[in-house]
């Protein structure tokens, strides 16, 4: 709706502003400002907001990545450009095919969020704090025998992103994600996924561990 009202305001602007001028001139500034809102208005929203639009933001949404980590441009504008052409406005019927592919898709994926990578996730649900984070007992003497070092920081503050949001994804995609990350945090340590463990549960351990190490290292003192 607000699209439509943007749109709308905005073809009125250039048909009073360019009357005068040529078929072919208002033709493209109509063209322009057509792509302009249903293309650039949710990229726009949802990479300034780092996954929220206007609707999203009612109604307690955010967009991630499909591992958990935040949404970028380029994801913003495939789910833009997706949206435009097949999800909602040329060939979507309205978001008539945004809502069949949504319903038919395990993780509540629409066309755009398939070719984006991306998923849409409840942002309003308390976060996990994993600052102070206490490892599960039985995977205390597995954690500790681990070469955390192994894993890069760049993986670990993935996996520590998707530990914080865990209660907003639904089960099967937190589930889907968690084993995702577990298998690529155990081959950067070169050992196998325990099973029947959970993903978090042997995620939550290696972060635990990761945090005691660093805790019990001795502080340097400043140069004096």
């Amino acid at each position: 709706m607000l699209q439509l009202v943007t749109l709308f305001g905005l073809l009125t602007f250039v048909g009073i502003a360019a009357y005068r001028a040529d078929e072919a001139l208002l033709a493209a500034l109509v063209i322009v400002s057509t792509v302009a809102v249903l293309v650039g208005y949710p990229v726009a929203w949802e990479t300034l907001t780092r996954g929220r639009s206007p609707g999203k933001f009612a109604l307690g949404l955010r967009v991630v990545r499909a591992d958990g980590g935040p949404a970028e441009f380029r994801h913003a504008l495939t789910r833009g450009l997706c949206g435009a052409i097949v999800d909602f406005w040329m060939l979507g019927f309205f978001g008539l095919v945004a809502v069949v592919s949504s319903t038919c898709s395990a993780r509540g994926r629409r066309v755009g969020d398939l070719l984006a990578g991306t998923v849409v996730i409840r942002s309003e649900a308390a976060y996990f704090a994993p600052s102070l984070l206490q490892p599960p007992p039985r995977m205390v003497m597995w954690a500790a025998q681990l070469d955390i070092d192994a894993v890069p920081d760049e993986l670990a503050l993935l996996f520590r992103d998707y530990l914080k949001r865990y209660g907003q994804f639904a089960p099967p995609v937190a589930f889907d994600v968690g084993l995702q990350l577990t298998q690529r945090v155990c081959a950067c340590m070169r050992v196998e996924v325990p099973a029947p463990i959970p993903p978090f549960e042997v995620l939550a351990a290696v972060l635990a561990e990761r945090q005691r190490r660093a805790l019990s290292r001795p502080i340097r003192p400043l140069p004096t």
